[in-house]
C-alpha cells in the first residue's frame, strides 16, 4: 500500500500493528519498571546531573519527578520483587540525595521531595 506524501510523493505505509507490541503482552512488572526509569532520568536532568552547568536544571521539576517516582516505587515495591525495586530504591535515594544537595535551603529531613513515602533520607 502506498500513500501520497504532501509533496506527491509515495512512500510505503507501515504497518503500525507490526510496529508494535500489544499492551496486553507486556508484563506489568516492564511497565512499572520502564516508567521508574523514566522519572527517574527525567529527575536526574532537571537536578542538573546530566552535565556539569546544565542549562536544565529545575529544582521544582526535579522535585515533583522524584514524588512521583517515590510514590510509584513504594506503592509497587512488593508486586515487582525485590530483584526489580531494589535498584528503583537505590535510584530513588540519590536523587533525593541530589536534591538536598542542590538545594540552597535544604528540606527538613522527611520532608524532602518523596520523604512522605520512603522516610527521611540520610546520607
Amino acid at each position: 500500500m502506498t500513500d501520497a506524501t504532501p509533496s506527491g510523493s509515495t512512500h510505503d505505509s507501515p504497518d503500525y500493528d507490526d510496529m508494535t507490541r500489544d499492551i496486553a503482552d507486556v508484563p506489568a512488572v516492564e511497565v512499572i519498571t520502564t516508567v521508574a526509569v523514566h522519572l527517574l532520568s527525567a529527575a536526574a536532568v532537571n537536578l542538573g546531573l546530566d552535565k556539569p552547568d546544565s542549562e536544565h536544571k529545575d529544582l521544582d521539576e526535579a522535585r515533583k519527578l522524584i514524588n512521583a517516582l517515590a510514590g510509584l516505587v513504594t506503592a509497587s515495591a512488593t508486586e515487582i520483587s525485590s530483584f526489580h525495586a531494589a535498584p528503583l530504591r537505590d535510584g530513588l535515594k540519590s536523587l533525593q540525595l541530589a536534591f538536598r544537595e542542590a538545594s540552597l535551603v535544604p528540606d527538613e529531613p522527611g520532608q524532602g521531595p518523596g520523604e512522605k513515602f520512603t522516610g527521611p533520607v540520610y546520607s
